[in-house]
């Protein structure tokens, strides 16, 4: 018999669910848990981060790509280090505003500005 895989910010097969559902360090929404979780590291593992409690933080798979989309891993490193930096630039500020209103399973593509291409 084959078993199913463990996606990523999912509990374990078998496992009760949570008493609380976290909400998103980002857009401050409920995280659904399942397939539109993501773990994030505050300071990436390329680096130097490490797969720490304090480094690690589960939200959605919409918020963690646009972070990807938008930052590189040494301007994350350098720059945007913790939630309050992420939150004031621009484009983070507008995506988390058109956001607001979507269910927490919503999924979108993020594109790449033009700067990052």
């Amino acid at each position: 018999m084959v078993a199913k895989r463990r996606l990523r910010g999912s509990e374990p097969f078998g496992a009760a669910p949570a008493a609380a559902v976290p909400d998103c360090p980002l857009c401050g929404r409920a995280i659904a848990p399942g397939p539109s979780a993501d773990q994030h590291h505050l300071l990436p593992r390329s680096e130097g981060g490490r797969t720490e409690p304090g480094n690690l933080a589960l939200l959605h798979r919409i918020c963690h790509r646009k972070i990807h989309a938008t930052f590189s891993e040494r301007e994350l490193a350098s720059e945007r280090r913790d939630w309050t930096a992420l939150r004031a630039h621009p484009e983070i500020a507008t995506f988390v505003h058109w956001l607001r209103g979507k269910p927490p399973e919503f999924y979108d593509r993020n594109r790449r500005p033009r700067r990052r291409r």
